[in-house]
Order: structure tokens, then C-alpha cells, then sequence
């Protein structure tokens, strides 16, 4: 799926919950979109930066909450950064393998697993409302 297609997926999106697209959530959006690797909060003001454009952290950084919450971008806990949701309303909670070699993130949902999940949840007393999964390893073309 091209940049723009996501982009105006993801738009969409915002607009069907009722929020307004900003040109900061535009710009966090097509930056996200574009990174080849989890990215900072900073690191998207430099991105943006080269462009000639320019956002305060705290902006970026509620730009970022709403994306998550929205499930249009995710918080990868191993790498450290944000990235653009890439399995748009895939069933399931979104999880991700990592190489730890080369930083190749490759994002998957599985409704099953989410529902083992919550079933387990249960039996232990809580009741849950999302699921993180991310799974270290080598991929296969380091692994070659």
C-alpha cells in the first residue's frame, strides 16, 4: 500500500471519530508513514525540519496519543519509537516480530490469540482492553 493510500486511510479514519485533520496531524502522519524505522519524537520535528516544517514536541507528542488510541500508529516498546499502523482495521490486537539485527519490524494481528488472551485475563480477574506483544528474533535475511 502506497504512502498517500495510508495517509488518506488514516485520515478518514480521524474524520469518522469526529476529530478534524490538523496539518500537525497531517504532518505526523505522512512522517510516520515515511520512516523506515520506529521514530522518536524528535526525530519526527528533524524529519519535518528538513522539510521546512515545523512542530513544538508537545504537539507532536498529543499527536502521537491520539494516533495510538485510534490504533493508526503504535508505540514499539523494543525499538523505542512510533510507527504507522500497517493492518488497518485487522482484526485483533496488532503486535509485532523484530530482527534485532537489522530493526526489521513486520506488524500482525490474531484474533484467536486476543481472545486466549482476554480469557486468561479473565480467570485472573481483570478485564482487558488491549493486548502488547512484540517479539525479538532474528529475521530471515539476517538469518541467511
Amino acid at each position: 500500500m502506497g504512502t498517500m493510500v495510508q495517509i488518506q486511510e488514516a485520515l478518514e479514519v480521524l474524520r469518522s471519530k469526529g476529530y478534524k485533520v490538523t496539518e500537525p496531524r497531517r504532518r505526523v502522519l505522512k512522517a510516520l508513514a515515511e520512516a523506515e524505522q520506529p521514530v522518536s519524537p524528535y526525530e519526527i520535528q528533524e524529519m519535518l525540519g528538513r522539510k521546512g516544517e515545523y512542530l513544538n514536541h508537545v504537539t507532536i507528542y498529543r499527536v502521537l496519543d491520539l494516533l495510538c488510541d485510534l490504533n493508526l500508529a503504535h508505540k514499539v516498546l523494543l525499538r523505542g519509537g512510533f510507527v504507522k499502523c500497517t493492518l488497518g482495521k485487522g482484526e485483533g490486537c496488532h503486535r509485532f516480530v523484530v530482527c534485532r539485527e537489522c530493526g526489521t519490524l513486520k506488524e500482525y494481528a490474531d484474533k484467536a490469540l486476543c481472545a486466549e488472551e482476554s480469557e486468561m485475563a479473565r480467570d485472573l480477574g481483570f478485564r482487558t482492553e488491549q493486548h502488547f506483544s512484540e517479539f525479538s528474533g532474528v529475521c530471515s535475511k539476517c538469518q541467511g
